[in-house]
């Protein structure tokens, strides 16, 4: 149990980790808190709060294993080199596309409830 117990302690740590460093670990938990008190507003479906939750859970998945790729290519070379840099743009496009996409749920979700709530 108290493995248990530390191997949840490092993983809270990695997280609070990326929060303080990572802007965009910041925006995404905005972005998440948003869209969580929206979904209480607008009184989503089960099935809404699911696609919700796993798309808040993917993103900072993404976000999280692309930080930890960024710091293990820094730790790699401290200097420019093309295939550090590649590797880096493309664990950046994978959260980039996750974030599109969860975007597009989110608006798939919400925008008929808004429109209905105006009345259009």
């Amino acid at each position: 149990m108290k493995r248990l117990q530390r191997s949840f302690g490092f993983a809270w740590e990695g997280i609070h980790t990326c929060f303080k460093q990572e802007a965009n670990f910041k925006i995404h938990t905005i972005c998440s808190v948003l869209v969580i008190a929206a979904g209480f507003y607008f009184g989503i479906s089960h099935t809404e709060w699911l696609i919700i939750i796993i798309c808040i859970g993917l993103v900072f998945s993404a976000e999280l294993l692309n930080t930890a790729i960024e710091g293990l290519c820094n730790l790699v070379t401290k200097e420019t080199h093309p295939l550090i840099k590649i590797i880096k743009d493309i664990s950046a496009a994978g959260v980039l596309v996750l974030s599109i996409a969860a975007f597009v749920c989110a608006l798939l979700i919400f925008i008929p409830k808004i429109l209905q709530h105006f009345n259009f």
